[in-house]
């Protein structure tokens, strides 16, 4: 059995629902190795995210576990034997893993849904307002690190401009709207390529205005990237060290509760179209 050094995201994250099975079934990893004819240390593994694990082996421990959802077995299966290579591994080493995490989160999203209040979510970002993002920084970045960040940013937009498009709702709050990242020229681009995106038919783009009454919601920033089941949704939200990964069914209930809520309050789409162009001719 091969071991993995540096285990992805969602390689965790199949180790963790497989364990979460063994959990709620009662059993332990040596009573789970026992049913498999194998020793605890491979259970062990496999739930660690260190070791793979076959089809064959994945739907018999489901069997053992009463698991009868079999649509929740299929995607995990799909996860088991996933061997995509795509094009986030060309920044492994160069970037952190929590980048390449979630651009890989996303190219297996079925839906994508981002709420943000200080920043352009970053699938509607143009060059020049990642660059200035990236460069602000403490310590700064050197350029090349930059300019790395920049392009793996640009690439990630794929899953809503490429070939095969999933849905995306971005609500975006006014004050992410004005804020000028760069200068007055760049914020005038951004502003024009959200309006473009707001017409493609997988994109729905709504706005929180600053005079909207009862509205206390602006810690809430998240995105959540709908899985093959609801049950394989994750949501992220960034921190100081970096994009943090949530997948318990308890948290992940009260962020789509949140999103709902100022979803609710937001401006519909068309609205909220006249609204970007409102902000751009001030400019």
């Amino acid at each position: 059995m091969v071991t993995r050094r540096e285990p992805t995201a969602r390689q965790m994250r199949l180790a963790v629902e497989l364990r979460r099975l063994r959990e709620a079934a009662g059993l332990t990893a040596r009573q789970a190795a026992a049913l498999l004819g194998v020793n605890s240390v491979q259970i062990s593994q496999i739930e660690s995210g260190v070791s793979g694990v076959s089809e064959k082996r994945l739907r018999s421990l489901a069997a053992h576990y009463a698991c009868m959802d079999e649509a929740f077995i299929d995607a995990l299966v799909a996860m088991a034997t996933d061997r995509t290579r795509g094009w986030w591994e060309d920044y492994r080493r160069l970037l952190s893993s929590s980048f390449l995490d979630l651009a890989e989160l996303e190219y297996h999203a079925s839906h994508r849904v981002d709420l943000e209040f200080l920043h352009v979510p970053g699938l509607f970002q143009t060059e020049d307002y990642a660059r200035a993002v990236f460069s602000y920084g403490v310590p700064q970045l050197p350029e090349h690190e930059v300019e790395l960040r920049v392009r793996h940013r640009m690439q990630r937009k794929v899953v809503i401009e490429g070939p095969a498009p999933i849905p995306y709702e971005a609500v975006i709050h006014e004050a992410a709207l004005r804020i000028r990242v760069g200068d007055r020229s760049a914020t005038r681009t951004q502003l024009t390529r959200i309006l473009e995106l707001s017409y493609a038919d997988n994109v729905t783009v709504r706005v929180i205005p600053f005079d909207l009454d009862d509205f206390a919601g602006a810690w809430s920033a998240m995105m959540i990237a709908g899985g093959p089941v609801p049950k394989l949704d994750t949501a992220a939200r960034d921190a100081a060290h970096g994009t943090v990964f949530i997948d318990s069914e308890a948290q992940l209930g009260a962020l789509r509760t949140l999103f709902r809520k100022v979803e609710a309050a937001s401006l519909d789409p068309d609205r909220s179209r006249d609204f970007i162009h409102r902000v751009a001719k001030e400019l």
